[in-house]
């Protein structure tokens, strides 16, 4: 596990958006939620949250797709419906970028897996963190203490 080289870009399946984070990972997950799996079409999603001022869309508009209620807001390709990124309302210092969608994703891992308790029983991500939902708010500075740990011994 290690951080990507930066500047990084990527993009979605088609080309029209093209995505670049020019700040590291805070931490790195897989969700196996049902929302996830259904976004997907797979058995989980794997995110890289980046700091906001460290992400931007470099071409392209993307749109707002997948669940269009409540405080999560999903962001896909208009032409080819790729899944980008989620922005949360109250977290607007953070996105969680979609990292198979980057050109090199040599880098990524998940460190964490979250709803486990809606995991295919095949499904293994290789995650050292796992919970059944998702973590409690105050978890997180513990998450993201060890996440900064594992990336500075990598």
């Amino acid at each position: 596990m290690r951080h990507p080289q930066l500047p990084s870009e990527g993009g979605c399946r088609c080309g029209a958006v093209r995505l670049r984070i020019n700040a590291a990972p805070i931490a790195t997950m897989a969700c196996h939620c049902k929302g996830c799996q259904r976004m997907t079409s797979s058995a989980y999603s794997l995110s890289a949250m980046v700091p906001a001022e460290g992400f931007e869309v470099v071409q392209g508009e993307p749109v707002r797709g997948g669940l269009k209620q409540g405080g999560i807001h999903h962001f896909l390709c208009p032409d080819c419906g790729t899944w980008l990124f989620t922005r949360l309302d109250g977290m607007d210092d953070l996105v969680n970028l979609r990292p198979t969608l980057m050109d090199d994703t040599t880098w990524y891992a998940p460190f964490m897996e979250t709803y486990t308790s809606e995991k295919l029983v095949f499904a293994e991500t290789g995650a050292r963190m796992s919970f059944d939902t998702f973590p409690d708010e105050s978890e997180f500075p513990h998450i993201l203490q060890a996440y900064a740990a594992a990336m500075a011994s990598a």
